[in-house]
């Protein structure tokens, strides 16, 4: 190392020790980097579910046969619905409406008698198409077990008979890859690791420089020897070792507390959380250099960085479902990549097809990024 590459070396050291100070002395940096990842997930884990659970509806049985009754049975026996019988539809139509009742399953007087004959054997189902998302969710949840039912019974009257009753042909056999109990809180929570980082990277970093024009420390680093680029990473190299920390913790507490299963490797964890981490790290100093105030700063990290995150990265919402503008806008949007990369990670493995093309647009991202950042900071006070 020559003289000239040591004292540069010194004097990025110097920043990085004087920017870690800051950050130990700064609470609000453990609150973002800290508390708030471990909330987040808190929350994800426990609170928030896109599955249905004990939904209510009501069974209308209006005469109990033996037939009748099993298929009731089964309903009751399913650990998605939590039942409550009638014998007439006017009975539970009020409470649908009232919304107390989610849907309500018809099994009309016939019913035993046209099984008996081999007819057709429709059931009614009426659901509050109030909640679309819900009503598509309960109404395929009541057909999977009239489905399941039908089967059973056929198979039970084939066995009770010498000749094969007349039944389905066709049956599906349907396999889940890679998440085979369909819990949601599996796809969540990697997504919430996405959140975390997001937030540590843009948040924090929005207030970095912000805060040094406001307190008016940046002129004392413009007068030292230091150039642009030492400055800069001085800055980015302590909260990128804080948010590769934070997604530990966070990756940590997916797999350990809430069991979501880690099929990729450490190695590709690593290297796709460091290009996206160095992405959102240089969008939230791009940011801050702009604004030179801190809550003009903290806002716009929250609207170009954390509602992108949160609404256009696949993290809830499915892309391919959205409009197509807006699918065209979510490819200029580094968390789309990132969520990706971490549902692949954690439920499928490595896959190179993934994982590459996404690592690589990421860091695209981050090298135009650092680029604008370098062009954007001055060199001398204005």
């Amino acid at each position: 190392m020559t003289p000239r590459q040591a004292t540069r070396a010194r004097r990025l050291w110097a920043l990085v020790r004087k920017e870690s100070l800051q950050i130990l002395r700064d609470p609000s940096a453990f609150l973002i980097a800290g508390v708030l990842p471990l909330l987040l997930l808190l929350i994800f884990g426990f609170g928030v579910s896109l599955d249905l659970k004990e939904v209510r509806i009501a069974v209308v049985v209006e005469r109990m046969t033996p037939e009748a009754a099993s298929l009731l049975d089964s309903y009751r026996d399913s650990r998605f619905f939590r039942v409550r019988v009638a014998r007439h539809r006017a009975e539970v139509e009020d409470e649908l409406v009232a919304g107390r009742l989610s849907g309500i399953v018809v099994i009309p007087d016939d019913f035993s008698a046209r099984l008996a004959r081999g007819a057709r054997a429709p059931i009614q189902v009426l659901v509050d198409g109030s909640d679309p998302n819900t009503a598509g969710l309960a109404q395929g949840y009541i057909n999977g077990v009239w489905q399941n039912w039908l089967l059973q019974e056929t198979a039970s009257r084939s066995a009770l008979v010498s000749r094969p009753v007349a039944g389905p042909r066709i049956t599906i056999e349907p396999r889940s890859w890679f998440n085979p109990s369909l819990d949601s809180r599996d796809s969540l929570l990697p997504g919430a690791v996405a959140i975390n980082l997001t937030l540590i990277g843009t948040l924090l970093t929005a207030l970095v420089v912000a805060r040094e024009w406001e307190r008016g420390t940046m002129e004392a680093l413009l007068a030292t020897p230091a150039s642009r680029g030492e400055i800069l990473l001085g800055k980015i190299i302590p909260y990128f070792a804080l948010g590769m920390l934070a997604m530990a913790v966070s990756t940590a507490s997916a797999v350990w507390a809430f069991g979501v299963p880690f099929r990729g490797s450490i190695a590709a964890l690593v290297a796709v959380s460091s290009a996206f981490l160095g992405t959102m790290l240089t969008l939230g100093l791009l940011i801050s250099t702009k604004a030179r105030n801190q809550f003009v700063a903290c806002q716009a990290a929250l609207i170009v960085g954390f509602l992108p995150a949160f609404e256009l990265s696949g993290f809830i919402f499915e892309i391919g479902s959205m409009p197509a503008p807006i699918q065209l806008l979510t490819r200029i949007l580094p968390p789309r990549y990132f969520v990706s990369s971490l549902q692949t990670i954690f439920l499928a493995g490595d896959v190179p097809s993934v994982l590459v093309p996404n690592g690589l647009i990421l860091c695209a991202f981050a090298s135009v990024l650092f680029a604008m950042l370098v062009r954007s900071t001055p060199t001398r006070l204005e």
